[in-house]
């Protein structure tokens, strides 16, 4: 379905960047507000201690609906929260333009005020993520994408910003990578349990391949920042090498997939598929809920950046475990 007249994706894009920075204000107040003893949190557990909800989530997602209903009114809205108080897990976006909005992304770090939690602003259009505003108020992070303009950080650094040239991927990969992950919500410990497999995965690729019996990865680090989307906008950024995730859901990574992929990035299957490493490595379904994402890649003489994505990819998939994330 295509937009209606006067819904440019130029407008629609200025449109999404300042809601991001209205809905982060709202955010950063919260939190100030917080800090200074005037309100707590008051964050009630959903599926178990660590699934938690603020008031704060349901007063963005409720903010931020208002003004697309009131902007673009014939436009689909779907937010975490209205979502998670449904019946129906069933994959929502079809070709109409929608909404898909994380109005609090890191709910466990606003509670605890550690500064990665942001709002997650993505629009759809024909199932593809076409514009991403993600928006960390409390370090004035501010990262921005439409398809066909590249990725920003703060409206004026183009991503990716780490270093000039764009390096390689390096040779070794996930050795030599600072690789991003998340433990996730669901905590529930057993030999085939996604908490083991994700664990047992952080090993593989965090293990000195000289020192184990298994193939180890030997990454220069692993890191959790307690946010999908800000895992996404720093891989996008370069700072991170590699995010593998899986339990996601598509408001956690669609304004992410954006901003990755306009800054170059790569964004496919978290799911190893067996032995057969040979099979083309596709663009990853939106609501898959598995992940992985390669940083954007300059060539070497070896081969081109989008030869080393894939490169890695590969590597990745040999390393991991396969976890099971229905929708339900």
């Amino acid at each position: 379905m295509s937009l209606e007249e006067g819904e440019s994706l130029d407008r629609i894009y200025e449109f999404a960047v300042q809601l991001g920075k209205d809905a982060g204000a709202r955010l950063l107040t919260a939190a100030t507000r917080m800090a200074s003893g005037m309100e707590r949190s008051a964050a009630k557990h959903k599926a178990n201690a660590v699934d938690l909800v603020t008031e704060t989530d349901k007063d963005i997602e409720s903010f931020i609906k208002e003004k697309i209903a009131k902007t673009f009114p014939t436009h689909k809205f779907i937010g975490e929260e209205s979502y998670s108080e449904g019946s129906s897990r069933e994959y929502q976006i079809g070709d109409e333009p929608t909404w898909c909005i994380d109005p609090l992304d890191g709910t466990v770090n606003f509670c605890h005020l550690f500064p990665m939690f942001c709002v997650s602003i993505g629009f759809i259009l024909r199932g593809k993520p076409t514009i991403g505003v993600i928006y960390a108020p409390m370090i004035n992070q501010l990262f921005s994408a439409c398809v066909g303009k590249g990725a920003w950080l703060n409206e004026s650094q183009r991503l990716p910003l780490m270093r000039e040239p764009i390096p390689e991927l390096p040779k070794n990969a996930p050795g030599g990578c600072i690789f991003s992950c998340e433990f996730g919500k669901q905590r529930k410990d057993g030999p085939n349990s996604n908490f083991r497999k994700k664990i047992e995965s952080f090993v593989s690729i965090a293990s000195d391949k000289r020192e184990t019996e298994k193939e180890g990865g030997m990454a220069h680090g692993v890191r959790c920042l307690g946010s999908a989307a800000m895992d996404l906008a720093y891989t996008a950024l370069g700072a991170f090498d590699i995010w593998w995730e899986g339990g996601c859901w598509e408001w956690d990574v669609a304004a992410g997939i954006c901003i990755l992929q306009e800054a170059g990035g790569l964004v496919t299957t978290g799911t190893p598929p067996g032995n057969d490493l040979n099979i083309e490595i596709s663009e990853v379904g939106l609501g898959s809920r598995m992940y992985l994402a390669i940083r954007p890649a300059g060539p070497s003489e070896e081969e081109t950046g989008s030869e080393g994505q894939e490169r890695v990819v590969k590597a990745i998939w040999k390393l991991v475990n396969t976890l099971d994330y229905p929708r339900q």
